[in-house]
């Protein structure tokens, strides 16, 4: 009732303020988890498992900042853990026969249930967050502020977009990385070996998504327990789709998807008592729209890396 009287003080500017500071924060985790994915699949391999991957990188930040009492450390330790459940991966799937994302899902399961096994000790201790930058300041209204309060990994997130937005058409790296999904025998030819690009391509893809798991529990929600995730991981497989593979349009998409899952939270705000908690729903059935829309026989997948598995 109080975040709904404070609401009406400002009228219906309630509703996109509400918006604007919950897309930010709800679309961090997607902007790492679709980044990471992006150079995965950019190299020619999916990944699948990064919903595992972001679950257990959750866990581990947690745990470690509450053992060193710094939330940064914890999001190094999430960033190693996630870089070694992408080396697993990449291993694997470079054996003759074996299909990645059988092995991305297998994997997917393997991370939540390690991270449910370990993390069973972490639910009730409390750990020291994320800091937030207060762009707000020059606002006395508490709700312009809460809306500008930016983590720093937003914004660390949308420089890597554009970063590797450009990396990808102007840096050796990211040249090898395009060939080697484009044609293994033409990145053979060059002197490359794919299963080590791959490799190295789903290790970093799975630490960047073990990223967007530490700022789930040390930023927003802010807190480890079991449900932490709603299915970033997998919703972000949808996403780089829906992107095209660039890594800006991830960025874009990945505040689409903020915007909509912070639809709910914004007319609860402003008193809207009944059926705003349908509006929950809303990036689940965006996953579901662009799953339909690029599943179509008539569309193709523009843009797609030529040795990726869904594309043949």
């Amino acid at each position: 009732m109080a975040d709904a009287a404070q609401a009406a003080g400002i009228g219906l500017w309630a509703v996109p303020l509400a918006m604007i500071g919950g897309a930010i924060r709800v679309s961090t985790p997607f902007i790492f988890v679709s980044l990471g994915e992006t150079i995965t699949e950019r190299s020619g391999r999916i990944n699948l498992g990064l919903e595992g991957t972001l679950v257990f990188g959750a866990m581990t930040a947690y745990a470690i900042a509450v053992e060193t009492g710094s939330a940064w450390i914890g999001l190094a330790g999430a960033f190693v853990s996630g870089c070694c459940f992408g080396l697993l991966h990449g291993w694997i799937c470079k054996f003759p026969r074996v299909n990645d994302i059988a092995i991305g899902i297998a994997l997917m399961l393997f991370g939540t249930g390690l991270a449910f096994f370990f993390g069973k000790a972490y639910i009730q201790p409390s750990a020291p967050h994320l800091p937030a930058i207060p762009f707000g300041f020059w606002s006395s209204t508490p709700q312009v502020r809460a809306a500008l309060d930016v983590n720093a990994l937003f914004l660390t997130g949308a420089a890597l977009a554009v970063f590797l937005w450009w990396a990808f058409q102007n840096t050796k790296i990211g040249l090898v990385v395009r060939v080697v999904g484009d044609s293994s025998d033409a990145a053979r030819a060059m002197g490359y070996s794919p299963d080590l690009v791959r490799l190295l391509a789903t290790a970093v893809g799975g630490g960047m998504a073990a990223i967007g798991g530490g700022y789930l529990s040390l930023y927003y929600p802010g807190s480890w327990n079991e449900s932490i995730s709603s299915g970033q991981g997998l919703m972000a497989v949808a996403l780089v789709i829906f992107s095209r593979w660039n890594p800006l349009g991830c960025l874009a998409a990945a505040l689409l998807f903020g915007g909509a899952g912070a639809l709910g939270p914004a007319l609860q705000s402003v008193g809207v008592t009944h059926g705003y908690y349908l509006f929950y729903a809303a990036p689940y059935v965006l996953t579901l729209a662009i799953m339909i829309l690029t599943s179509s026989p008539g569309r193709t997948l523009a843009g797609a890396p030529g040795e990726l598995s869904i594309t043949r």
